[in-house]
């Protein structure tokens, strides 16, 4: 007899957005320039600019947002309408340290979150704050070229400390970095896909280094490792996670070469980060990557006892495609999937070129849990679509509920195989800029926002079909999903 799939009682639904992509107000009561405030927009054949000239005639879309900043207690309201159980944001560094190098915090900006925070306590919604999203004060790109400086990580742990000794009674559950295996990725706001990441400092013109690229992402293992001994000596209640970008890259054919290069490639893009954040150690595998292609990564004395002894309480991931790896250079690639790959022939694509996969991601829950078995959290899914208000004014967006009922239905699957999975936030829950193309076209959310690329729109917001769905799904604990 098979047992009906359920999720455990307290599963945190809710869903996920970033500071940089929904609050706007990008200037106002002391906030600094940040690194996604110098991209512009694009589209999904134009790729986002960096430009740190601000020229007026050049639209940056993150200055605007959805202004969150001034509209947070109704959009907050909208998500206790649905049932939330928990709300996924993001921090603003350039709120609290307009530069990163002030001495003292701007109270404007700490103030504004204990507004937010309040409020979401007041409608029974346990925050999920990410330190840092895409996000980190230009003025130190400009002075460091960020993270490949060893200085930035001083400068990070006096604003990580700042807000977790601000905070701590409002805030439970931290991320350090977002997708932080991202920075390992070519470009930057210049790549194919548009996708900007600000982990190296986006200065044009410099080359792709590797050396460059694991440092930059060996300061943040350290910040992060530093952030979590700080929290558990001075909080011991609060819990600090990990995050990263899963995609699992399946063998296209079973050709050995090709299943080698799928492990390889598996452990570089998933794993690398996540071993380092859980275990506490640089894995044997990308050491000899390291010697394989002549990578330095310049460490110092005592950053190995740092890293065991900052290792995170839970992992969690986002999930949005899968990919495929093969050695025969014929196969038709598609570019649609953030790393690049060959085309899976057994998938349909979003309009961005994303392959959807569900049963990828009870794949990807498995292997995470046998790997670390530790606590897991889907922190961000969902789909990116052209979303039209029909004749009556509403969004019926039915191939939303189709997308995100396929994918919690594997989670279902995946507690059932005895998968320890807490939480799972979907990504964008009100539509907000699209990290990778600018746009607000590209529409993820539950809640429709009446905003546009042109810059028309009177920003009222409205309840999609998937409004109400999700809000029966989170009633019910994820068993009814009709």
């Amino acid at each position: 007899m098979s047992v009906t799939p359920a999720f455990p009682q307290g599963f945190l639904w809710g869903g996920a957005t970033a500071a940089n992509q929904l609050e706007g107000a990008w200037d106002v009561e002391g906030k600094g320039v940040s690194v996604a405030d110098v991209v512009t927009g694009g589209d999904v054949n134009t790729p986002r600019l960096i430009d740190p000239s601000l020229d007026p005639d050049k639209y940056y879309p993150n200055h605007d947002g959805i202004d969150f900043y001034h509209t947070y207690e109704d959009d907050i309201a909208l998500m206790a309408e649905m049932g939330f159980k928990t709300f996924r944001m993001s921090i603003a560094w350039t709120r609290i340290f307009p530069t990163g190098m002030e001495d003292e915090p701007n109270e404007a900006g700490l103030a504004f979150y204990d507004r937010v925070f309040d409020c979401l306590r007041a409608h029974g919604i346990e925050p999920l704050v990410t330190i840092s999203h895409y996000e980190m004060p230009y003025a130190l790109v400009d002075k460091l070229n960020g993270w490949e400086s060893r200085e930035c990580i001083d400068y990070f742990m006096r604003y990580a400390t700042c807000v977790l000794d601000r905070f701590h009674d409002k805030v439970t559950y931290w991320l350090t970095f977002n997708e932080i295996n991202c920075g390992l990725a070519r470009g930057g706001a210049s790549t194919s896909t548009g996708t900007f990441k600000g982990y190296t400092g986006p200065r044009t013109g410099l080359p792709f280094d590797l050396s460059v690229r694991y440092t930059a992402v060996h300061n943040q293992f350290v910040a992060s490792a530093k952030t979590v001994i700080y929290a558990h000596a001075h909080y011991p209640e609060l819990k600090i996670g990990d995050m990263c970008i899963y995609i699992p890259y399946y063998y296209r054919t079973c050709d050995p070469d090709d299943v080698l290069l799928s492990q390889q490639v598996m452990q570089r893009v998933n794993y690398f980060t996540s071993d380092v954040h859980v275990r506490g150690y640089y894995p044997g595998y990308i050491k000899r990557y390291f010697a394989d292609n002549d990578i330095t990564v310049r460490m110092e004395p005592g950053d190995d006892e740092l890293l065991r002894a900052g290792t995170v309480d839970f992992c969690t991931f986002s999930y949005y495609m899968s990919n495929c790896v093969s050695c025969d250079p014929t196969l038709e690639t598609t570019g649609g999937n953030l790393f690049g790959g060959v085309k899976n022939p057994y998938l349909k694509a979003s309009d961005w070129g994303w392959q959807i996969d569900p049963k990828g991601l009870r794949w990807a829950l498995n292997e995470m849990w046998d790997r670390y078995q530790k606590p897991l959290m889907v922190v961000e899914n969902g789909m990116g679509a052209f979303d039209k208000p029909g004749e009556d004014g509403v969004v019926h967006d039915d191939y939303r509920i189709e997308y995100l009922r396929q994918h919690i239905e594997q989670m279902r699957e995946a507690v059932a195989d005895g998968v320890g999975l807490m939480g799972y936030t979907m990504w964008g829950c009100i539509d907000l800029v699209s990290a990778s193309t600018g746009e607000m076209a590209k529409r993820y959310g539950f809640i429709y926002v009446d905003e546009h690329d042109d810059g028309t729109g009177t920003g009222a917001r409205s309840r999609k079909d998937s409004f109400h769905w999700y809000k029966k799904v989170i009633e019910s604990n994820g068993s009814d999903l009709s």
